[in-house]
C-alpha cells in the first residue's frame, strides 16, 4: 500500500523534529508554522512548507498538530474548518499538544463537525529523546483511527499505547508530567545534598542513574545539566514547563485531588522564573536550591551541559 501524505502544523521543537523524522522515513510531508525560520528548516529537510494550516489539511491524509498555546490551537482549528477539506476524505487529525483538556475537547468537536476524525495523542518525552526512541505517544480516540496512524507514530517510537477514549491521552500525559515535575526537583535536591556533604555529584549519577530501583530517565537526562551547572541548550524551558504546571494543578483542583508534593515543587519552578532562568532547561531548578543551601554561585563560562549517554 502507498504511504499516506502527511501534514505537520506547528514546526517548533517537537513538531519540527517529527516532520524531519517523517521525511527521513520516506513520507511526503507538508507543513506550516507562523515562524518563517521553522518553515525554512522544513524546506531544508526536504519537506514542503505551505502558506496555511488549511493548505496543509487539504494536501494531507493525516495531519499532526503540535502547538504550544490554546490560542494557536483555536486559530489552526478555525483555519482547517474554513478550508476545502472534503467531509468524505477520511482525513485524521493527530493532536499532540499538551493543553487543557477542555480546550482540546472543544477543538475535537469543531473538527468532527467538519468531517475529520480526531485523535488525542500527547507525547511524553523531549525532542532529544526521540532520537533514542524513548518517547511514549499516548493514543486516545477512535480505535479504527488509532490503527490507521499506528505505523506513522512508530516512526518516532515503539511505545504507542492505545489508552482509550478521546482525552485519556491528555490525562495520561498529565500523570506523567506530574511525576516529572517532582522527579526533577528531587534530582536537584540530591545534587545539592551531595555537594554540601562533600561528594562529587557525578559519582551519585554514576552510581544511581542506571539503578533499576532509583534510577530514572529524568535523572539521566537532567542531572548532567545540574552537575555542569549549565542549562543550555534546553530540552524543556522553564517558562514552557510553567504552562504544564498550571494545567496539571488546575485539573487536580477540578477533580478534588490533593497533590502536596507537586504543589511544593511548583514554588521552586516559580523561583527559577524570578531568578532569570525562564529560558533555561528545567534542570536549572538546581540553582534555586543551590542558592537556598548557600552553595557558591556557579561560573558563567562553563561549556554546554553534556547530553546523557
Amino acid at each position: 500500500m502507498s504511504k499516506p501524505v502527511l501534514g505537520v502544523v506547528g514546526l517548533g521543537i517537537m513538531g519540527g523534529a517529527m516532520a524531519e523524522a517523517l521525511v527521513k522515513a520516506g513520507y511526503t510531508v507538508y507543513g506550516y508554522d507562523v515562524v518563517p525560520a521553522a518553515m525554512r528548516r522544513l524546506k531544508e529537510a526536504a519537506g514542503h512548507p505551505l502558506k496555511s494550516a488549511a493548505a496543509v489539511a487539504e494536501k494531507s491524509d493525516l495531519i499532526i498538530v503540535s502547538l504550544s498555546t490554546t490560542q494557536a490551537l483555536d486559530s489552526v482549528v478555525d483555519d482547517i474548518c474554513a478550508s476545502k477539506v472534503s467531509k468524505d476524505a477520511k482525513k485524521i487529525v493527530i493532536e499532540t499538544s499538551t493543553l487543557p483538556l477542555g480546550d482540546k475537547e472543544a477543538a475535537y468537536k469543531k473538527l468532527k463537525r467538519q468531517g475529520l476524525d480526531v485523535l488525542d495523542c500527547p507525547i511524553s518525552g523531549t525532542a532529544v529523546r526521540m532520537k533514542e526512541r524513548a518517547w511514549t505517544v499516548f493514543v486516545s480516540g477512535s480505535k479504527s483511527a488509532a490503527k490507521r496512524v499506528d505505523t506513522v507514530l512508530r516512526v518516532f517510537t515503539d511505545k504507542v499505547p492505545y489508552v482509550g477514549v478521546y482525552g485519556n491521552g491528555t490525562k495520561m500525559k498529565f500523570s506523567a508530567n506530574h511525576l516529572v515535575a517532582i522527579y526533577n526537583v528531587a534530582c536537584a535536591e540530591s545534587v545539592n545534598l551531595a555537594r554540601k556533604m562533600g561528594l562529587d555529584p557525578q559519582h551519585v549519577l554514576d552510581m544511581f542513574g542506571n539503578s533499576p530501583i532509583i534510577g530514572t530517565g529524568v535523572m539521566r537526562l537532567r542531572m548532567p545539566f545540574m552537575i555542569d551547572r549549565h542549562y543550555e541548550p534546553p530540552t524543556m524551558k522553564v517558562e514552557v514547563w510553567q504552562k504544564d504546571m498550571q494545567v496539571i494543578g488546575d485539573l487536580a483542583k477540578a477533580v478534588d485531588c490533593p497533590t502536596p508534593l507537586f504543589t511544593a515543587c511548583a514554588s521552586i519552578y516559580t523561583s527559577a522564573m524570578a531568578q532569570g532562568l525562564a529560558q533555561q532547561d528545567t534542570a536549572s531548578v538546581s540553582e534555586v536550591l543551590a542558592n537556598m543551601a548557600g552553595v557558591p554561585a556557579r561560573k558563567t563560562t562553563r561549556k554546554a551541559a553534556r547530553q546523557p549517554d
